[in-house]
């Protein structure tokens, strides 16, 4: 799925049934659903799972618990807003 494909699902509020956990997880945030977003993102056993994990974190609130997650992924905070992070993991998570 390419970024503007996964861009245009979000606005139509429906992912087609092959989208990744990743971009599942992005979805349900830009939905304003963060308790399904972090319950798909703590499933996905990956260094990106870990990179969404903190970025929901991060939005959460929870600084100490972002950075552990950061830290398992092995990347620094960013510095930037949420909504540039989003996009961001959007568009490594799209071909």
């Amino acid at each position: 799925m390419t970024y503007t494909e996964f861009i245009d699902a979000c606005d139509a509020g429906a992912l087609p049934g092959d989208a990744s956990q990743l971009l599942r997880s992005l979805f349900e945030d830009r939905r304003d659903d963060w308790d399904t977003a972090h319950t798909i993102a703590q499933e996905i056993p990956t260094r990106d799972g870990s990179r969404v994990h903190a970025y929901l974190h991060r939005k959460e609130g929870d600084i100490g618990n972002a950075n552990y997650w950061y830290s398992r992924a092995g990347v620094s905070a960013p510095g930037g807003t949420l909504d540039a992070e989003w996009d961001s993991l959007a568009r490594e998570f799209t071909t």
